[in-house]
């Protein structure tokens, strides 16, 4: 489970207004950050170096010199995971937030999930 890591790297970066994070290259890591980038709380990433040595170089988002992330919870762990099928996929923090989901059809944010109708593993929530 490396994207708790990167989430918390993310989140602790951003409160002492680091402009870039890098991180252990993982296939997880690239598909969670291409929800966050489809939703506004990432600016952009990139994949450097090849082989065993590959790292994300993640730029951070700010408005206003505040964080886009203001906080993370981590619904899935190693010893509960927890899953949901499409009609039971709630909405973060009134709409504001944003929870990222595991499907068969790849890792999605739950209002795509609801759209294509398709449950899975939740794995967090953003807001």
């Amino acid at each position: 489970m490396s994207y708790t890591s990167l989430l918390t790297q993310l989140k602790n970066a951003q409160a002492v207004k680091k402009e870039i994070v890098k991180s252990p290259y993982s296939k997880m890591d690239e598909k969670i950050l291409n929800v966050l980038l489809r939703n506004n709380y990432v600016e952009g990433f990139e994949k450097k170096g090849k082989g065993a040595k590959k790292i994300l170089a993640v730029k951070i988002k700010y408005n206003d010199s505040k964080g886009v992330i203001t906080g993370v919870k981590f619904i899935s762990k190693p010893s509960r995971r927890l899953y949901v099928g499409y009609k039971d996929i709630r909405r973060v923090k009134s709409g504001y937030g944003l929870s990222v989901i595991s499907t068969p059809i790849g890792v999605v944010s739950g209002s795509e999930a609801r759209k294509s109708k398709v449950g899975g593993e939740i794995l967090f929530e953003i807001w």
